[in-house]
Parts: structure tokens; C-alpha cells; sequence
């Protein structure tokens, strides 16, 4: 129970007896990096379904709330039980839902992705949530990252 206690308040790039902590809540001026959690399905739903939003991304945008729980479920709590990933849910602060995601996979070679709802698009979001998620990272020790970007997406 005392280790769960210490777990809740630890913030980026602290750890538990020298073990990494898992998706590490961030802050930045805006935006809370945390964990997707089942409460956030509806949320997770509205980011995936949208066929602009996921127009360039590896993955087809959701049908369902069904599909979204199984995505959930296969990308980001499998995650979640791992010793260490990076898989978050971007919320704003003033009411804490998700508005998109950013993930870095921990296997090299260590691609970083994201996904936000385009009412959100061209507002800084995405570039804030990247330097916190950067910095976190490297003080984590991975020592690079790669990302990818579709040449026929014109943003």
C-alpha cells in the first residue's frame, strides 16, 4: 500500500528503487501527459474515428466504442504493465480529457508518434506535449528517437 502511495505522487523521471516509472505524468504550461485510463474510451473514440485526423497515420480510424476498447486495451494497457513505456494521453489542464496521444515505442528504433483531434490542429499542442516527452526520455536515458511523416500529408 505505501509503494502505491509513492507511485501516485511521483512525477517525470523520478523512480521506485531505481526502476523507471511507466508513461511518468507530465506537465507542461497547458497540458497534462498522463495515462489513458477505460474512464477516457469516449475520449480515446472521438482521436481515432475521425478520418482526417487518422487520414496518415498506420492504423484505420475506429468504427466503434467497441473497437476503441480493444485498441485500449492492445495499445496502451498491454503497455502500461510493462517495466517502462511511453504511451500518453494529452489532455488539456483545465479539464483534463484527452485531446490526442503521443507514444514513443520502446523498441528501436524508437519511433515517436501522435494523433490529435483536428478542432486542436495549429495551436502549439502537439509541439509542447513533444518537448516534455523529449526531455523526459533522454533524462530516462534512451538516447534518440525517430519519427516518421506521410510526404503526401500536406501539414
Amino acid at each position: 500500500m505505501a509503494a502505491e502511495k509513492t507511485l501516485a505522487i511521483l512525477g517525470g523521471g523520478e523512480t521506485v528503487k531505481g526502476t523507471l516509472i511507466n508513461t511518468p505524468t507530465l506537465e507542461t504550461g497547458r497540458l497534462i501527459l498522463r495515462k489513458f485510463t477505460e474512464r477516457d474510451l469516449e475520449w480515446l473514440f472521438l482521436i481515432l474515428h475521425d478520418k482526417e485526423v487518422n487520414q496518415f497515420l498506420p492504423c484505420f480510424p475506429l468504427k466503434s466504442r467497441e473497437e476503441a476498447r480493444a485498441f485500449f486495451e492492445k495499445r496502451y494497457a498491454s503497455k502500461y504493465a510493462l517495466p517502462q513505456a511511453y504511451a500518453y494521453a494529452v489532455c488539456l489542464k483545465r479539464d483534463n480529457y484527452p485531446i490526442g496521444y503521443l507514444c514513443v515505442d520502446m523498441d528501436e528504433p524508437h519511433d515517436l508518434g501522435y494523433g490529435l483531434r483536428k478542432e486542436f490542429w495549429h495551436q502549439g499542442i502537439m509541439t509542447e506535449a513533444g518537448k516534455a516527452v523529449i526531455e523526459q526520455v533522454k533524462k530516462d536515458g534512451i538516447p534518440y528517437l525517430t519519427a516518421t511523416h506521410d510526404r503526401n500529408n500536406p501539414r
